[in-house]
């Protein structure tokens, strides 16, 4: 899909540079920077979930040790 994306000038410069000295294109390191980005969100909705999951499942123990 394309699409038009608007950059700060320093920002742009400093994508410049790290795709010169990876000898890739702005295009390759902005798409490896979403994707990072991406699989980060993820990971940290998953980890959210598994917390919400365990303090239902442990609800009781973790009010015990709250009062200990």
């Amino acid at each position: 899909m394309a699409m038009t994306l608007r950059l700060p000038e320093e920002l742009d410069a400093q994508l410049e540079a790290i795709a010169r000295a990876r000898h890739i294109s702005k295009h390759a390191v902005i798409i490896e920077a979403a994707t990072r980005f991406v699989n980060s969100e993820s990971k940290t909705d998953r980890v959210l979930s598994i917390a919400d999951e365990i303090t239902e499942r442990y609800a009781d123990t973790l009010k015990r040790l709250e009062d200990a």
